[in-house]
């Protein structure tokens, strides 16, 4: 079984930054892709940003330019930096790891952006 373990959400002002990461206990060498999603109240779950296993990275119209996804290979991590944060941001963030395999999921951390 694969652990994911989300860190670094919270309640922010409008226009400010937070990071998000997400830990995976089992090495991401062999990945499709891994991302992060987020679930506001009363709304489906959307995907944020996703990278590849190739470095390519795809993301949603409304955090482009503001949002940015990473990984680290040696950490086993992917992590979402979030600029110029808007209420609308508002929602939990979910991180994605999918293998060739199998998909696993995060427990989620809320990001709130409110004044």
């Amino acid at each position: 079984q694969v652990q994911l373990v989300e860190s670094g959400g919270g309640l922010v002002q409008p226009g400010g930054s937070l990071r998000l990461s997400c830990a995976v206990s089992r090495s991401i060498l062999s990945i499709t892709a891994m991302g992060w999603y987020r679930q506001a109240p009363g709304k489906q779950r959307e995907l944020v940003a996703v990278i590849s296993r190739s470095g390519s990275t795809t993301y949603a119209d409304s955090v482009k330019g503001r949002f940015t996804i990473s990984r680290d290979n040696a950490k086993k991590t992917v992590s979402l930096q979030m600029n110029s944060l808007k209420p609308e941001d508002t929602a939990v963030y979910y991180c994605n790891v999918m293998y060739p395999e199998h998909s696993y999921w995060g427990q989620g951390t809320q990001v709130t952006v409110s004044s």
